[in-house]
């Protein structure tokens, strides 16, 4: 099994080779045309439902679904989940890992991300990450007050809200504690009874005889490297995401104990796995 010492050694590990571009290309050209192909047909199908429906987007999610499990087909990714979505209104947390997770948690459920402001200006990323929907926000606390209007907004529109109460990705063999700071917004008047939180687990194996770390993305990892040490793979992992049991807001009289018991449920599915 392959090591390295932190994620700034990760490329001097990982030499692509003949093969590796090939394999490369293979996989990297069918998921460009997929993911930007795509794009332009949701961007097209939006300009009729967003005058429709307004923040409402009964079509396009699921043109984001087709892409997310079709590019697990191209990668050669294992794909598999257990547990059920959340069918009530509320929000999705999850533990954070890599930019593969963009891809796990859209692909069996519809969901809208909460991303960092800069990623939106990411070249690429930005550009699918607004037209998904994606709710950006400013880590300042003069904005929080106008962040947490947003959120209110997007969930009493009934979108089911994504984000990463870590506050950063992780190497994909643990989970942070968990910041209240995002839970906040469900306990405004307006959506406490009603609103329900779902954890969400996701565990990534790594390819047979690969760094368990293979697929984490984490501290000072650049996105364009890792991106091509994964195309590259002779073989390929799996990742498996697991649906907890959703909470009711109504149940926690506080943010801080709703966050504690998210945390608890997905780092209780962060097993070992051989």
């Amino acid at each position: 099994m392959s090591t390295w010492e932190g994620p700034e050694g990760y490329l001097a590990h990982k030499p692509l080779g003949f093969g590796g571009w090939i394999r490369v290309i293979l996989r990297g050209v069918p998921l460009g045309v997929l993911v930007f192909g795509c794009l332009v047909l949701l961007l097209l199908v939006r300009m009729f439902e967003a005058p429709l429906f307004g923040l409402h987007r009964p079509w396009t999610p699921y043109i984001t679904r087709f892409v997310c499990r079709s590019a697990f087909r191209i990668l050669g990714i294992g794909f598999s989940s257990q547990g059920t979505p959340m069918t009530h209104r509320g929000a999705v947390v999850s533990n954070h890992s890599s930019w593969l997770d963009i891809f796990t948690l859209n692909a069996r459920k519809n969901v809208y991300f909460v991303s960092k402001a800069e990623v939106a200006k990411w070249p690429g990323i930005g550009w699918l990450a607004r037209a998904t929907g994606t709710v950006f926000i400013n880590r300042d606390r003069r904005e929080a007050a106008a962040q947490k209007k947003v959120f209110e907004d997007r969930l009493l529109a009934g979108h089911k809200l994504l984000f990463f109460p870590e506050g950063t990705s992780t190497d994909g063999q643990r989970v942070l504690p968990f910041k209240s700071t995002l839970f906040a917004a469900f306990f405004d008047q307006r959506l406490y009874e009603d609103m329900h939180i779902q954890p969400v687990t996701v565990r990534y194996i790594a390819p047979s005889g690969e760094d368990a770390r293979f697929y984490g993305w984490w501290g000072d990892m650049d996105f364009g490297p890792h991106i091509l040490v994964t195309l590259a793979a002779r073989r390929q992992g799996r990742v498996v995401v697991v649906y907890h049991e959703e909470l009711s807001v109504a149940d926690f009289d506080s943010r801080k104990a709703l966050a504690e018991a998210a945390e608890k449920s997905v780092r209780g599915a962060m097993l070992p796995e051989a």
